[in-house]
């Protein structure tokens, strides 16, 4: 082998997708309910995406920022009609994302409030990604055994415990970056008061509320962005992951006061929001703002969550059933990894949360029938003595 030994990978090697199945090698068809870890929120090659692509590529492909591109404004103008926000810099990954937001976040600090030496608040069990600066933000451990010494800047606090944050003296604190649905901590939706006391909280202080959507944002929990469903306005979100539907796009979003501080030679990105691209983003963007497109997610989204929690009811090793939209955690007393294997067996992909929790995360164009049909097949592993019947 001549890959680095970086991932711990499923004895499945998929050649084809159609929706939201997979095919392997050998012609098994898999339900797909990982969406390549929360991306293909679409379904595996969506007829518009592959349209998009396949029009975009037999005219330009890339031609770097030093020009003038028209499908960046296209996608900005709708990503920022969507969002409340008014400016937008495009990359090609959530860690990237994250990247241009925390260096937003300090430049602000340093010229705005002039605070020499900025800091940002993050939470316990949080990820934003595996660079230096991001995995410093990540509230897990796990991530950051190894890279030693971390980047300065960042100060990790419990997850929803507004009286710490409100604890925290000094006056070097510029921006707070919250997950509201905590995805490779567990699935943990953030609860709606502490997210809008923490909202109060920044504007009283004038402290940036960042956003991290990189999972939850594009539809995944029944709204085109999370913080929608929570009523608040951030500074600053990012995106990525759904807003390519598996071709590398990602976006920080902000407001207008912010604008300024990303001047020209401030920051940059050689492939980030070139032709092919946004070409994809505006035909993600626009079947997702289709009339009734989000209502069906939520629909979908109550149906796997709620016939859940009625199968689990009677599994004993079940802890909770937990989670928003189409972005659902399963959490057992025990590791998940032999269950995961045993799912894939059967014919239905997931992925873990942690070590105890299976995540689940269907495209959001999944059909009733292919929830129903998973749901059967993880009642087969957690609990085979029963039938279950749905409706």
């Amino acid at each position: 082998m001549s890959l680095f030994p970086t991932y711990s990978k499923y004895d499945v090697t998929p050649v084809k997708g159609e929706g939201t199945y997979l095919y392997d090698v050998n012609g098994k068809r898999y339900l797909d309910f990982t969406s390549g870890i929360g991306v293909i929120n679409l379904g595996h090659c969506h007829s518009m995406i592959t349209k998009a692509i396949q029009k975009q590529a037999e005219t330009l492909c890339h031609t770097s920022n030093l020009f003038h591109i028209v499908g960046q404004e296209t996608v900005a103008r709708k990503l920022c009609q969507y969002s409340g926000l008014d400016a937008v810099f495009f990359c090609n990954s959530g860690a990237e994302a994250n990247e241009a937001a925390f260096k937003l976040a300090r430049k602000w600090g340093n010229e705005a409030r002039l605070i020499e030496h900025p800091k940002i608040i993050t939470f316990k069990h949080s990820f934003h990604g595996r660079t230096l600066a991001t995995l410093t933000a990540t509230g897990q451990d796990k991530v950051k055994q190894g890279f030693a010494p971390y980047p300065e800047g960042f100060i990790t606090v419990p997850f929803q415990d507004i009286d710490h944050i409100k604890r925290i003296t000094g006056s070097q604190i510029v921006a707070v970056c919250i997950e509201l649905v905590q995805g490779e901590g567990g699935v943990h939706p953030s609860d709606r008061q502490f997210v809008q006391d923490l909202a109060n909280w920044c504007q009283e202080k004038n402290i940036l509320l960042m956003v991290d959507e990189i999972q939850t944002g594009m539809g995944r929990t029944g709204e085109l962005f999370a913080y929608q469903t929570y009523g608040i306005q951030p500074d600053i979100v990012t995106l990525a992951k759904g807003l390519g539907n598996g071709f590398p796009v990602g976006a920080m979003l902000a407001t207008e006061r912010l604008k300024p501080y990303f001047g020209p030679g401030s920051h940059g990105s050689t492939f980030g929001g070139n032709p092919l691209a946004m070409a994809v983003a505006e035909a993600v963007i626009n079947e997702m703002t289709q009339p009734s497109f989000l209502q069906e997610v939520r629909e979908k989204g109550d149906q796997l969550f709620q016939s859940l929690k009625e199968m689990c009811v009677e599994i004993e090793e079940v802890i909770e059933v937990r989670g928003l939209g189409l972005m659902i955690g399963i959490e057992l007393n025990r590791p998940v990894g032999s269950v995961i294997q045993q799912l894939t067996q059967k014919g239905l992909l997931t992925v873990a949360a942690g070590e105890k929790v299976i995540r689940l995360l269907p495209p959001l164009t999944v059909t009733t029938k292919q929830i129903q049909d998973a749901i059967e097949m993880i009642q087969q592993v957690l609990n085979p003595s029963q039938v279950a019947v749905f409706t």
